[in-house]
């Protein structure tokens, strides 16, 4: 795991407490559960809830998994039921928060993250429900892609998973605030200069003073 990842992952975690029900994502997201305060309850899509982080070597039970196929480890209360319960649930609005990755998010807090064109279409799987039926849609991803391209835009150029519902961005930046005014950047880590930011950013924004 990178230094940026786990940066990523640690200050989410931070963002929640006991009595929170949050769904994680995969990739960065799913890295929150070994942040995660004690009380908060995960949720996963094919079943789980209250679930924790990555059990010791040696006492990996490869039933236990998330929704990624990560390992995971079962706290005492967690149950498990088909995915129509685990859905039921995030159809219900009972989500404290989901946090998932993205391909682009914008200044209206809209995301994409299922569909490159041109690209393999893999579906849309369920994120669509998520980030319609959490209270607080995260998104936790790394500042650019791969090719150097902007993730943050004004405006997204690729099928979308959802419009306008992005809340935050948490990336190895800083955390971005997705506003009616625009895109307010909260916080910068160690290290990260505004200019830098700027740079890095395919979209106006709000520095706080």
């Amino acid at each position: 795991m990178s230094d940026a990842k786990a940066l990523i992952a640690e200050k989410i975690a931070s963002f929640f407490q006991a009595g929170d029900v949050v769904n994680l994502g995969i990739g960065i997201p799913g890295l929150v559960r070994n942040y995660i305060v004690d009380g908060v309850q995960l949720h996963a899509e094919n079943g789980l809830l209250g679930y924790g982080g990555s059990p010791q070597p040696g006492e990996e039970e490869p039933d236990y998994v998330n929704a990624g196929g990560q390992i995971v480890t079962l706290l005492p209360g967690a149950s498990v039921s088909d995915s129509a319960g685990a859905f039921a649930l995030v159809r219900s609005g009972k989500l404290t928060a989901v946090v998932l990755g993205a391909l682009q998010v914008d200044s209206e807090g809209s995301i994409a993250n299922w569909s490159i064109p041109g690209g393999r279409i893999m579906g849309m799987g369920g994120a669509m429900d998520l980030v319609s039926g959490a209270k607080r849609v995260i998104v936790a991803m790394e500042h650019n892609a791969k090719n150097g391209a902007a993730k943050i835009l004004k405006t997204c150029t690729w099928p979308l998973t959802g419009y306008k519902v992005v809340d935050t961005i948490v990336t190895e930046l800083g955390v971005f605030e997705i506003t009616p005014a625009g895109i307010v950047v909260k916080e910068m880590f160690p290290g990260v200069t505004q200019e830098e930011v700027i740079a890095r950013t395919d979209a106006p924004l709000i520095f706080e003073s």
